[in-house]
């Protein structure tokens, strides 16, 4: 990890201790204005895994949530029935404590403090996490973005799911310590990289989209 990478990763979990001591486990604690979009997103997201769902295998489906703040994912998977193997990641110490002590006793699901993915899974997520770029230079940020997306495919044996705001926001609602993403270009950059499968996801009311990438196995 250069400075520059060490630097950033301090700005993104002293930023997001502020959102939690202000607001607690909340959405508005990650940065997102309430329940209902945030069920609204995960439900993008999980179309990644919903393909394994009820299908015969040895055992969970196995999930890396990068970003995962206090584990608001994992209350979703729950309630929807799915069975995962779940590992939450996160930079934010004081987010992760938040998120152990909120899932206390789940199964097969546990929390630590990083900036990248430590398992093979069959799939990885990650929600928010290109958003918040406060202060720092778009090539920075952008590289940023491009290293943890080769983080994910990384780790991710099946395929791997994000979301970034979108550049087509309304320009009065955009905000200048926020990142917005031209998605034809993230498209691109993850066609090329990663899979012939990817799908772009941009009708679901949201100014943001989901990108899902699926590879070949077998």
């Amino acid at each position: 990890m250069t400075c520059d990478d060490h630097a950033l990763h301090e700005g993104i979990a002293r930023y997001y201790e502020r959102r939690l001591r202000d607001n607690g486990p909340t959405p508005q604690g990650v940065d997102w204005n309430g329940a209902e979009s945030q069920q609204l997103r995960f439900a993008q997201l999980v179309r990644i895994i919903r393909a394994d769902h009820g299908t015969e295998s040895d055992g969970p489906v196995t999930l890396n949530d990068l970003g995962c703040g206090y584990g608001a994912l994992l209350t979703f998977l729950v309630e929807q029935g799915l069975d995962i193997d779940y590992e939450g990641t996160d930079l934010c110490e004081p987010m992760v404590q938040a998120a152990r002590a909120c899932h206390a006793g789940v199964a097969n699901a546990r929390f630590r403090i990083g900036g990248a993915c430590s398992r093979l899974a069959d799939y990885s997520v990650a929600s928010g996490l290109f958003n918040v770029r406060q202060d720092v230079p778009v090539p920075l940020w952008e590289k940023f973005i491009h290293d943890t997306l080769d983080d994910l495919d990384r780790s991710s044996r099946r395929g791997f799911a994000f979301n970034c705001l979108t550049s087509y926001s309304d320009a009065e609602k955009m905000r200048p310590h926020l990142h917005y993403c031209a998605p034809e270009e993230i498209f691109r950059h993850c066609k090329n990289r990663f899979s012939r499968n990817v799908a772009l996801l941009h009708d679901y009311g949201l100014y943001e989209f989901t990108i899902l990438v699926r590879k070949q196995v077998g």
